[in-house]
């Protein structure tokens, strides 16, 4: 078993060479066991569009039926609409068959045992010793679990009409599902809230055959920006690959990013209410956190990671979180997790109700200088270990540090974010400054320290 497939927040890898139809089947098994012990005897189980979502399906719920859990399938399903179904069906537990933004080699499980919610870090390293006894010592229930098949669609589409109410300003919108899962339902929902839509990309192709599905990168939103241009609509909206994430181009063809799309709900959510907190992940630029002051908000940082995100959101009773990389979880009027169609209604919403154009919201922001999230390539081997290395360095220099997730460096001027990925064999950065010379001077001392390092390790 590759057990680097276990990740931080799911389990993720290769399929056929790291994720195999076998290792499927223990996963299912283990599973079943776990949740068993809990005293539960149903899962959710949905899957992405996938070419091996089927044969790992196939093989997960014969494990799961094995070990005596009874399993509703859900079908082709985005991971909102499985997470829509805990709520609905008031079943705790579930798992979604689906590598989120990952190229269409991968695949893995997203899941949750029971009423905590997304299993993550030691749930899921423990949950990995649990497979690896039932590799050495398969069992057999005492009955054979039952699938029964669950259409959960329509109640989801339902419950997003329900729950966006436009102004009178008519909005049209370019979306874009990167040929993902959310092509199943993405257009549908905006058409039922009362848009005029023009679909991009939004046949349901597993081969992702025009660009990755995961608008938290440029480069993948080319081509929404062009259209939105284009067709003179008023927003673009992307999703990545099981429609969980969110990507926003305004009316000029801009990319939003993902941190100001949480400045722009902060404010519109600190109108109606007294609770101005705003939960953000360590990437997000400081220019979120100064309006939230100004608005006379409180941010607290927590670490990467959607579970993460949802599990802090929930235990600080917070109405709004999320991540750079476009995971917004909100709890006003919704569930507290992360739905990138949800949130994507809710700026055509606010769009409804106003006559001023998207990048009008905007306006008042502080700007910085700053980078894309950096990539490099480091084994899960020793990715931990550099970071290690790292924090050393920034405490010989007596740096102001958060390492809640890797090491953020906080100057006067600026900031500096190293940190393991929870997701690859990378380490990623990010720097912020008040200048681009500062800017530079940050990212070139990290980037050093960081090339030396890497060399102690021989990489």
């Amino acid at each position: 078993m590759n057990e680097h497939i276990f990740k931080a927040y799911d389990i993720r890898g290769i399929y056929g060479e790291e994720l195999t139809d076998e290792l499927s089947y223990y996963i299912g098994l283990a599973y079943g066991k776990h949740i068993l012990e809990l005293g539960k005897d149903r899962v959710l189980v949905g899957y992405d569009n996938r070419l091996s979502s089927i044969p790992l399906y196939n093989n997960l719920t014969k494990g799961i039926t094995e070990s005596g859990v009874n399993v509703i399938d859900l079908g082709l399903a985005t991971t909102p609409m499985v997470y829509y179904a805990k709520e609905f069906l008031k079943i705790p537990s579930s798992i979604i068959i689906t590598a989120s933004h990952s190229p269409s080699a991968y695949n893995g499980f997203k899941f949750s045992f029971d009423e905590s919610g997304s299993a993550y870090g030691e749930h899921i390293a423990n949950f990995k010793e649990e497979v690896k006894e039932v590799m050495k010592n398969p069992f057999t229930g005492n009955k054979l679990g039952e699938i029964t098949s669950y259409d959960i669609k329509t109640p989801y589409l339902e419950m997003l009409k329900n729950k966006t109410t436009l102004g009178k300003r008519k909005i049209k919108v370019v979306v874009d599902c990167g040929n993902g899962t959310g092509s199943i339902v993405a257009v549908e929902a905006f058409k039922n809230a009362g848009c005029e839509v023009v679909p991009l990309y939004c046949e349901s192709d597993p081969t992702f055959p025009n660009h990755y599905p995961d608008p938290a990168v440029e480069e993948n939103v080319e081509d929404l920006k062009k259209v939105v241009v284009r067709e003179k609509a008023d927003i673009g909206i992307g999703f990545d690959g099981d429609a969980d994430r969110v990507g926003i181009v305004d009316e000029q063809g801009n990319m939003i990013f993902a941190d100001y799309l949480l400045g722009i709900l902060a404010r519109e959510l600190f109108k109606k209410t007294d609770d101005k907190r705003l939960l953000l992940d360590i990437k997000c630029s400081k220019a979120i956190e100064d309006d939230v002051i100004q608005n006379g908000g409180k941010v607290t940082y927590v670490r990467t990671g959607h579970s993460y995100g949802k599990k802090a959101l929930k235990e600080g009773n917070f109405l709004l979180g999320g991540e750079l990389s476009g995971h917004i979880y909100m709890a006003d009027n919704f569930f507290g997790y992360d739905d990138g169609i949800y949130v994507g209604l809710r700026f055509v919403e606010i769009l409804s109700n106003i006559e001023k154009p998207f990048s009008s919201l905007l306006e008042g922001f502080n700007r910085y200088h700053s980078t894309p999230e950096i990539k490099i390539k480091a084994s899960d081997k020793i990715k931990f270990k550099v970071i290690d290395e790292i924090n050393s360095y920034t405490k010989d220099k007596k740096y102001n540090t958060l390492t809640l997730d890797g090491v953020r460096v906080l100057f006067d001027d600026g900031w500096a974010l190293v940190r393991a990925s929870n997701t690859g064999p990378n380490i990623t950065m990010r720097f912020e400054a008040i200048s681009e010379e500062r800017l530079q001077t940050i990212k070139e001392e990290f980037e050093q320290i960081l090339q030396i390092t890497m060399k102690k390790y021989d990489i």
